[in-house]
Parts: C-alpha cells; sequence; structure tokens
C-alpha cells in the first residue's frame, strides 16, 4: 500500500516593499480577499487536501486516536456540576448531563436549602441552543438585579462575534431584542431595565458601548462611549458592589476608566484618569473610597484607594506598597475585606485586608500551585471562593472563612477512571538562560519512571499571560505512557513579575525563543530526556514559539504541536485590515512606522525564517473562521514548509473549517483534538504501541 502524498500548494508570483525592502511571498494568494468569507475556490480546496492529507496519515493510529480519547473521556465526570454562587436571593449553578457537550444553567430561591428538582429553574439550556450547530459557544450571561431577565449571547460558527439577546425568565420568553456583533458580557444598571453593551466593528475591536432599555427597539440604543484610537478596545464591567458601572479602553500597556452611578444610568460617565502611555490601572468599589490596582510608581503594581467624590490621581493613598519581589496580580473588594492575588518566585499568593487594612496571606498545601480568586458575586460576605490546583493536586474549590481563616472545601475534581496523586511527582527547577536569566520550569512524572525519558514541553511567553502548573486530567495519559511533563515559563509570560513579560515583547522578542531552547537543553544536560526525544507544543502565540524554536534548534526536538500558530508575524503586522493588527502593536512592534521593527520582526518571523534542511514531525492546525490567527498563517507555513523540508517527516495541517480559535466547542470535541494531538506526538517518539 502506497504512503499517501502531501498536496503542494500553487507558487504565485507575488512581492511587496516597505521601506526599501521587497519580500516575496509566493503563497499570499491563500488570504482569502473576501476574508471573513471565505469563498475562493482554490483556497478551500487546498485546505480540503490538507485536511485529507491529515486523515490519510493519521489513519493507520486511528486506534491510539480512539483509545486516549476514551482515557481522557473517563477522567472526566459526566454528570459534573459548579459549586452554587448564591447571587441576590439565588442560588446559581451550571451542570452537565453524562453524555452531552454543553452545560444547563439552573437557579433555584436562596431560601430553598436542599432543592429538589421540581425547585430549581432552568434558565438556559445550551445543549438545545447548540442543536444543529457544528460550533456553539455561550458569550454573556447577565441576571438583571431584580431576577428577572437573562442577557447572553452565542457564536455558532468560531468568528467570535456574538449575537445577544434578553429572556424574561419569569415567562420564559425572548425579547424581540436581537443585538448582533457583540462581545463580552453585558452589564446592567440597578433598574433592571437599562443594559449596557459592546459593539465589535468590522476588523472586530470592540469599540463602542451602546445603552439599551428593555422594551425599546435596539436601533435606537444610544453609543454611550465610541474609542477612536484604532489601537484601543473597550470593555465593561460592574463593580463588585454593584453600586458603578466602569467604561474601560486599553491596549496591551495604557488603560483609562470612566465611572457612572449604576442608580444613574442616563447620566454622564466620569473620567479616573486620563490615559498616558505606559500607564494601567484598574478600579473595584469599597464603602466611601475607590480601590486601584496601578502601576503608576512600579513595574509590578501597587493598591491605592481613593474618595468615591474624588478618583482622580491627585488622591491616590498607597494601601499596598509597591515590591521588586512581589506581584501585585489583581484583587477584590468585599464590604469588609479584600482580597489581592500576587505572585512571589512564581509561586501564587492570597493576600487578604481586614477593615482595619490589615493584612495576612493564607496557608495552601502545595508548595508550586495554583490559586486564584473564583465567582464572588456578593458583596456583603464573610467567605470568599478560591478555585485550587497544583500538578498533583485536582481542581478544588475552596471558600475561604475571612473571619475565620479557615479553608473550607466545597469541591475537588472526580476523576470517575481512578486517580493516586502518590504516583506522580511534581517539582520547580531552575534553568539558566544564554544571558544569564534563571527560568522556571514546572516538570511533573510518574515516580517509577526511568530517565532519561521522552518528555512533552509546553509553552506560551507572551502577553503577560502565565502558563500556571495546575493539574491535567489530559497529561495523565503521557505520563501513563513513559512521557515526562514540564512547562517552560519563558520571559514574555508574567510569572516572575511585569518585568519577566517586558524582557519578552517588542524588541526583546527573541529572548522568549531562546529561552524555551534554552530549557530543551537543560532537560537534557540534566538527564530528564534526550535531544530529539522532546515533544513540544504551544497555541496562538505559543505557536509561533513552535515555529521560532524549531528554525533555531531543529535537532532538539522529536515531535511538533503548533495549534493555530501566529507564523506569519511580519505580514499580519503591515496589514491594518486584519482583526486586531493595531491593537497587537503594543505588543510586538509597528513595522510600518519603524524600520528596525521590521528588520527584526523578519529576522525571527517563522514563516519569512524558513529554510531548506531537515525539520522534526510537525501537526500544524487553524480554524477556518479564527479572528484572531487567521486561517491562512498556519496554511502559509505548511505550504512554504513543504517546498523546503528535505526530510521524510510527516507535516500535517488540520483545519477546522467551521470553528475559530478555540478549536471543536463541545466538551468531549475538545478532548478528541487533544487525543489526535497527542497520538501524533506518541507516533513520532515511537510510543504508538499497542
Amino acid at each position: 500500500m502506497s504512503e499517501p502524498q502531501p498536496p503542494l500548494a500553487e507558487q504565485r508570483p507575488y512581492r511587496y516593499s516597505h521601506h526599501g525592502i521587497t519580500v516575496e511571498d509566493p503563497f499570499h494568494w491563500l488570504k482569502d480577499q473576501n476574508y471573513p468569507d471565505v469563498t475562493d475556490a482554490d483556497v478551500l480546496s487546498y485546505l480540503a487536501a490538507e485536511n485529507d492529507y491529515f486523515d490519510a496519515v493519521m489513519e493507520p493510529i486511528q486506534w491510539l486516536v480512539n483509545e486516549l480519547f476514551q482515557e481522557i473521556k473517563q477522567r472526566q465526570k459526566p454528570d459534573d456540576a459548579t459549586v452554587p454562587m448564591r447571587n441576590r436571593g439565588y442560588y446559581y449553578q451550571s451542570s452537565f448531563s453524562a453524555e452531552v457537550q454543553y452545560r444547563v444553567h439552573s437557579r433555584w430561591k436562596e431560601e430553598t436549602s436542599n432543592p429538589s428538582d421540581a425547585d430549581m429553574e432552568v434558565i438556559l439550556d445550551e445543549p438545545t441552543l447548540a442543536k444543529g450547530h457544528e460550533y456553539f459557544s455561550l458569550g454573556a450571561f447577565a441576571v438583571s438585579d431584580n431576577g428577572r431577565y437573562l442577557a447572553y449571547s452565542t457564536d455558532t460558527d468560531g468568528s467570535e462575534r456574538y449575537t445577544l439577546v434578553i429572556r424574561d425568565l419569569h415567562t420564559g420568553r425572548l425579547l424581540d431584542e436581537h443585538i448582533a456583533n457583540t462581545i463580552d458580557s453585558p452589564v446592567w444598571a440597578s433598574d433592571s431595565r437599562t443594559l449596557f453593551y459592546l459593539m465589535t466593528n468590522a476588523e472586530w475591536r470592540p469599540y463602542q458601548v451602546r445603552r439599551h432599555v428593555i422594551g425599546e427597539s435596539a436601533d435606537d440604543d444610544v453609543v454611550i462611549y465610541e474609542e477612536s484610537d484604532p489601537g484601543f478596545f473597550v470593555g465593561i464591567e460592574r463593580t463588585t458592589s454593584g453600586e458603578y458601572i466602569g467604561v474601560s479602553t486599553s491596549d496591551h500597556v495604557t488603560s483609562e476608566l470612566r465611572l457612572l452611578s449604576a442608580n444613574d444610568p442616563f447620566d454622564q460617565f466620569q473620567l479616573v484618569s486620563p490615559r498616558r502611555e505606559g500607564h494601567q490601572y484598574w478600579l473595584d468599589h469599597q464603602g466611601e473610597r475607590f480601590v486601584i490596582r496601578t502601576n503608576d510608581r512600579h513595574k509590578n503594581f501597587r493598591l491605592v484607594t481613593a474618595p468615591v467624590n474624588d478618583p482622580s490621581e491627585a488622591s491616590w493613598a498607597s494601601l499596598i506598597e509597591p515590591s521588586d519581589d512581589r506581584y501585585l496580580l489583581g484583587f477584590q473588594c468585599f464590604d469588609q475585606w479584600i482580597v489581592a492575588e500576587e505572585r512571589l518566585e512564581g509561586i501564587d499568593q492570597i493576600r487578604i485586608l481586614d477593615a482595619n487594612d490589615i493584612s495576612h496571606y493564607i496557608d495552601f498545601p502545595d508548595p508550586v500551585r495554583v490559586v486564584g480568586i473564583g465567582g464572588n458575586a456578593e458583596y456583603q460576605t464573610n467567605a470568599v471562593r478560591l478555585h485550587y490546583s497544583s500538578m498533583v493536586t485536582p481542581h478544588t474549590t475552596y471558600d475561604y472563612d475571612l473571619a475565620r481563616r479557615q479553608l473550607q472545601v466545597r469541591k475537588v475534581q472526580e476523576i470517575p477512571s481512578g486517580y493516586d496523586p502518590t504516583n506522580y511527582f511534581s517539582e520547580r527547577l531552575w534553568a539558566d538562560s544564554r544571558d544569564g536569566r534563571r527560568i522556571p520550569v514546572s516538570i511533573l512524572y510518574r515516580s517509577d519512571i526511568e530517565r532519561p525519558a521522552p518528555l512533552y514541553l509546553y509553552g506560551y511567553g507572551a502577553y503577560g499571560s502565565s502558563v500556571d502548573p495546575s493539574f491535567s486530567t489530559s497529561v495523565l495519559s503521557l505520563l501513563d505512557r513513559g512521557l515526562v511533563f514540564a512547562i517552560a515559563h519563558i520571559r514574555g509570560g508574567d510569572e516572575l513579575g511585569y518585568h519577566w513579560y517586558e524582557e519578552g515583547k517588542g524588541m526583546n522578542r527573541t529572548n522568549t525563543f531562546n529561552d524555551f531552547v534554552d530549557v530543551g537543553r537543560f532537560l537534557v544536560q540534566n538527564g530528564y530526556t534526550e535531544q530529539g526525544e522532546i515533544a513540544i507544543s504551544g497555541a496562538s502565540a505559543g505557536g509561533e514559539l513552535m515555529g521560532a524554536v524549531v528554525n533555531q534548534a531543529p535537532e532538539l526536538w522529536g515531535a511538533v504541536a503548533a495549534l493555530v500558530p501566529f507564523v506569519d508575524v511580519l505580514n499580519t503586522m503591515l496589514d491594518t485590515s486584519l482583526p486586531l493588527t493595531p491593537m497587537e502593536w503594543p505588543e510586538w512592534g509597528n513595522p510600518i512606522e519603524d524600520v528596525a521593527v521590521f528588520r527584526y520582526m523578519q529576522s525571527y518571523s517563522p514563516y519569512d525564517q524558513l529554510v531548506p534542511g531537515n525539520y522534526p514531525p510537525m501537526l500544524v492546525t487553524a480554524g477556518l473562521n479564527d479572528p484572531r490567527v487567521t486561517y491562512w498563517e498556519p496554511a502559509k507555513y505548511v505550504a512554504r514548509l513543504r517546498t523546503l523540508k528535505t526530510d521524510n517527516h510527516p507535516l500535517l495541517l488540520k483545519t477546522n473549517m467551521g470553528a475559530g480559535h478555540g478549536g471543536r466547542s463541545g466538551r468531549y470535541d475538545s478532548l478528541y483534538e487533544v487525543a489526535e494531538e497527542y497520538a501524533f506526538i506518541l507516533k513520532a517518539l515511537g510510543k504508538a504501541t499497542r
């Protein structure tokens, strides 16, 4: 039986010039000029051919995909439910039924201590809404203060352009209002009739806040704020107290906030502090003061207060001083307490401040852990909900009694097929980078493993987003087949503070790639694995990481999963017609205006730096409706690489034709895609044995 042959995309002459530099791009035609409507027959034919080739190459290990999928699926509780959350006279809960892909959202009255099925009111049925759709995502979910109206939004193609509707929970009927092209959750005013929501423009940028009144035509909704800067996106939220509505506008480094009393939704918004480049701040409300997280004096942020009658910077008084060591990540205010999230040496901490602003920290069982503030809807409370896990500790929901300083376990993730934490061991390592930085590495393996062993290394390193060393039921399938699992906490994330982010962005971007390669070599040198036995994986900006480190050190890797990878960096950052591009310049740089940025970006952009040579086995994915990393980036990357690779290793491109950035949407469908990735990696590493 002959081996399946990969498709070869046609090369069509195309070139462009900037700053006197000419770039050849023979696969430019894979960008459909009608995007976001992809109708070009040649483009669709090529993507279909790649999908057929993916199916043909994966067919011999379909048994392994199925085996992995069943393992991972059997670790999920089939009829799982969230811990109920109290809010304005009701308890709210979402739940899965066995073999169902989406959640049902229910509530019951607060005075009902042990609700029966008859007491529970279904207020949103996702399985019914998802019926008949290849893709389904619930966006907004916001109940009015009086409990009567539910505003929710849905996306049925993965484009992340949501349609907002309002349901009268007293009658169960949808109101006539249907609002397209929204994003994020709307905010109700105190009158339970006035709703503020976001609109996106043609470039998928949230740029307007509109005000809607129940019963009035959405065509008459008033624009109460519009952001004219194409690099800024708008957000909207309500303080925990419920007293104020905030309209924020920001890019990746600068923010600005306007406030409105939730009790007077037709009043004017008040500016807190005008934007200035590099200044970021967030606000919550407590009694007669606002509490604000700001980086005005230190990159790692501080917490300040301001009186409600004057929130301007001139009135700010320090509450938590900034620190070189402690990174202030976030906070939430309650009537008598403030709960703050911090990070010390890459380890999550929770600080509690009482009514006298005296603080203490919560003790947790694992030295390396992930812990954060959970869903806390009620302002007047004696307990705060926290979400917790570690690489060996399943996800746990705690309620922390603020006065008694006691943790109460509300839920521990169940693993129906069984899990024994004593079979696994995790540790925190520190790898030296080539420029002298110490890079944290989280590592997990079976206690009985013999090293060196094949290793799965994950990384991201962008936008100041940390990769948390949390519990994963999926990874157990790799560990039980003899692999080591590791996370490289590289620069570009914020694991060690805001400086860690800055050292991996913009004109420091290559530090991120160098860190990841240096971690790989460190793991080889210290006997955890061997060269060529490392499988690597990353998504989105982490997919860019994959492309860059493959170009830098192809001999180090045994398999690569580049998921919806941002690999055509230069072209995307030059194209202002694309979703997000101006908004991304603070992160990556603006190659249109700055020749130095252009040259630097070209020097690392994975698509632009492909050269003839041997490459490891690679799996690349895309989403046809993806507004974040457009489908043609991975398609162009694979097309060009096919013309340059001199090895016989598989190079696969799988495009989800009915989904977007996150892949398939159902809880089991998404797990199936994990199984496909793992099967590909195990095959490449010689571990696909029956």
